[in-house]
């Protein structure tokens, strides 16, 4: 069976005066939580903000374990970012009827 896992989240990020700034520092953020868990992320909300973005990061596979487990770790990497603050979340496993 497939479960997929949706995690959406908001960053505050302060330091961004442009909307450059914030586009660097959030596409830094994607490519490494890309690379770290295997995740299709995608900036979904604020997108004309400049110091607030909203992330949708969806995985996934075969068990909800192993969902959980990506999302957990995916969440504390999230938590330890040091170019911005985690305001808000909400994570979502999805299974077939």
């Amino acid at each position: 069976m497939l479960y997929i896992g949706v995690l959406q989240f908001t960053l505050a990020i302060p330091y961004a005066e442009t909307l450059k700034d914030k586009r660097n520092a959030v596409k830094a953020l994607k490519d490494r939580l890309r690379r770290s868990f295997n995740v299709s992320i995608s900036e979904i909300d604020d997108l004309e903000e400049c110091t607030i973005a909203t992330l949708g990061a969806v995985v996934a596979g075969s068990d909800t374990p192993h969902l959980n487990s990506v999302m957990d770790h995916l969440l504390n990497d999230l938590k330890d970012w040091r170019d911005g603050t985690m305001t808000d979340h909400q994570l979502e496993i999805i299974a077939p009827q």
